[in-house]
């Protein structure tokens, strides 16, 4: 359902507003590149900062773009639950297929305060839920037997984005949870180590500038061509690290900008990336084949 390659979509912005035409152009761009999926209202695209209007406004926008082509998981996490519980009813209601749900942040619950924030979602909502462990910004992870335990008591529960960096988790959530649970990749860079102990694809970041490139690169591995989806991680890997010098999705709204799709802007407290993280990012690009 929710495997193989999605794009966490950027939110294009153009003097202070969501930039909705840059947007229709980043979807089509998704839907010729052949991706499985895609993601808005995520962490790259900058969710924090977009009121719940245009939330739910960008939601229907991919939904609309997407023609039905292919699955939109909206992201509708938040650090209190009522608040994501809205969200979901409203990205349900927008026609997504499924839903993101980023464990709280800040906030920082027990486990057992993650279980009843999940639970109270999977029960407000009929929508598949995909959890979103990432410690690094949330300062909690979702553990393993939680997951376990939510997956085995909500059967919409059908997955995990595991962003916390380590493959053993990911060896551990597949053996704890069983073949159907679905697992991807929250990192671009840890895509192929990750589906190698079982993880079933990547929310990837760097597909919103190379949406075939990566898609045929998780495609070859899903089919056992390791040595194409080798070669293809090798040219990609300077794209996949240098997305990440500065804070995401700022360097991935650069290099969308200099392919003449959209402007670099970002709302506060983000910032353009320095002239040096430009510069950096065209060579990036240029050694890519990208641009």
């Amino acid at each position: 359902m929710f495997t193989g390659t999605f794009t966490a979509l950027v939110t294009p912005f153009r003097d202070g507003l969501v930039d909705e035409p840059a947007f229709e152009a980043l979807v089509r761009s998704q839907l010729k590149g052949g991706v499985d999926g895609i993601v808005p209202m995520g962490t790259t695209g900058e969710s924090p900062t977009l009121d719940y209007d245009e939330h739910i406004r960008v939601i229907e926008l991919a939904v609309k773009f997407a023609k039905g082509r292919i699955p939109v998981l909206a992201g509708a996490g938040a650090n209190s639950t009522k608040e994501a519980v809205y969200l979901t009813q409203r990205a349900a209601d927008a026609g997504a297929t499924g839903t993101l749900q980023v464990a709280p942040y800040y906030n920082k619950p027990t486990q057992e305060g993650v279980y009843r924030h999940f639970a109270e979602i999977a029960r407000a909502t009929k929508l598949p839920v995909l959890l979103y462990s990432i410690p690094g910004r949330c300062g909690i992870e979702i553990a393993v037997e939680t997951v376990k335990r939510l997956a085995s008591d909500f059967p919409t529960i059908v997955g995990i984005k595991e962003a916390g960096g380590s493959c053993d988790r990911v060896s551990q959530l597949r053996a704890t949870c069983g073949p159907k649970f679905q697992i991807v990749s929250g990192d671009d860079s840890l895509t192929l180590p990750f589906m190698s102990v079982g993880a079933q694809g990547v929310i990837s970041v760097a597909s919103n500038v190379a949406p075939k490139e990566v898609s045929k690169m998780v495609s070859a591995f899903a089919k056992g061509d390791l040595k194409t989806a080798m070669k293809l991680h090798a040219r990609l890997y300077p794209l996949f690290r240098n997305l990440f010098v500065e804070t995401n999705p700022v360097p991935c709204k650069a290099a969308l900008a200099l392919m003449g799709l959209m402007t670099e802007e970002v709302r506060l407290p983000l910032v353009p990336v320095s002239d040096a993280t430009r510069t950096l990012i065209r060579s990036t690009l240029e050694q890519a084949d990208l641009l």
